[in-house]
C-alpha cells in the first residue's frame, strides 16, 4: 500500500493513469457511437441478461441452470465475432482510415476538387427538378472495387450532363448507383449492399437503405435524390442528412471530400 501511495505521488505516475484514463474512456466511447443504432444495440441487451441471469444463478446455487449458462457462454465465444462481424469490420475499417494513412483525395487540385463538386451539385439540381431518381456514390479511402465491379464500367470525366443522362429513367443505367472515383464516373448500375438497421424509417426507398447500407460498410460519400418528391439526401457513415439544398449539399462535398478529418457537422441536423 505505501509503494503504492508513493507511486500516487510521482506527478509522472499521476500523468500516465490519467492518460491510460482517457484512453479507456474515448474507446469505450467510440465503441457506443459505433454501434449506436444498430442491431448490437439488442445484441448487447441480450448479453446483458446472460450476465445477470448467471450472476443470479451461481449466488443462488442452481447448480443445473448455472450449467446450463456456462455451456451457452462457451457457445457465444465462437458465436460472438460472426454475429458482430459488420461492427467489427466496420471498426477495423475506421481504425485503418486514421490520419497516419494518406488521404484518397490530395491527389486533386483544388480546382479539380471544386469543379468536380460544381458538376455533381449541377447535376443533381437537374435530377431533383425533374423528380429523377438517382443514387451516386464518390469513393474515398476505402475501396469500392467489388461494387464497381456489379456495374458497367465506363471510366468518363464526371459532369452534370453526364450524370443526368445516367439516370434517364429509360436508360438501362437508371435503377442502379453511380460511382465517382476521383473525378471520374468509374461505373454505373452498380448494386450495393443495403442496410438492415431497424431503425429506418418506412418511407425510405431502396435507394436510401442503398446509400446507408455502402455507408455503414465504408467511407463513401452517397447522394440520394428521391424519385417520388425529388428530395436531395446524402449518406456518410450509416448516417442520412436529408432536404438539402444546393448551396448545403456543395458545403457538404466541400467538408467531406476537402478536409476529411473536420467533422461533418452537417449530419447532425437530420429531418
Amino acid at each position: 500500500m505505501f509503494e503504492q501511495f508513493v507511486s500516487l505521488n510521482n506527478p509522472l505516475s499521476l500523468l500516465l493513469s490519467l492518460v491510460d484514463i482517457l484512453i479507456v474512456s474515448f474507446v469505450i466511447y467510440k465503441g457506443i457511437m459505433l454501434i449506436k443504432g444498430t442491431r448490437a444495440v439488442q445484441l448487447i441487451k441480450g448479453l446483458a441478461v446472460l450476465l445477470v441471469a448467471s450472476a443470479g444463478s451461481q449466488h443462488l446455487s442452481l447448480t443445473t441452470f448455472q450449467w446450463l449458462l456456462e455451456k451457452t457462454w462457451t457457445m457465444l465465444f465462437v458465436a460472438l465475432p460472426i454475429v458482430f462481424q459488420p461492427e467489427l469490420r466496420r471498426a477495423l475499417e475506421q481504425l485503418g482510415r486514421g490520419k497516419f494513412f494518406a488521404k484518397s483525395y490530395k491527389f486533386l487540385g483544388q480546382e479539380d476538387l471544386e469543379r468536380l463538386i460544381n458538376e455533381i451539385v449541377r447535376g443533381v439540381q437537374v435530377l431533383a427538378k425533374n423528380k429523377t431518381g438517382a443514387l451516386i456514390v464518390i469513393e474515398r479511402e476505402t475501396g469500392l472495387k467489388d461494387y464497381i465491379e456489379s456495374g458497367i464500367k465506363i471510366d468518363g470525366v464526371v459532369s452534370a450532363e453526364f450524370l443526368v443522362n445516367i439516370f434517364e429513367p429509360k436508360a438501362p443505367l437508371h435503377d442502379g448507383a453511380a460511382i465517382i472515383r476521383g473525378d471520374r464516373l468509374i461505373a454505373a448500375g452498380s448494386f450495393l449492399p443495403l442496410s438492415d438497421s431497424p431503425y429506418l424509417s418506412k418511407s425510405l426507398g431502396t435507394r436510401h437503405r442503398a446509400a446507408l447500407g455502402i455507408t455503414e460498410q465504408t467511407d463513401g460519400v452517397a447522394i440520394i435524390v428521391s424519385e417520388e418528391t425529388g428530395v436531395i439526401s446524402v449518406a456518410s457513415d450509416g448516417k442520412l442528412s436529408r432536404y438539402l439544398e444546393s448551396d448545403t449539399l456543395a458545403e457538404m462535398l466541400k467538408e467531406m471530400l476537402g478536409d476529411k478529418s473536420a467533422e461533418l457537422t452537417w449530419l447532425g441536423r437530420k429531418k
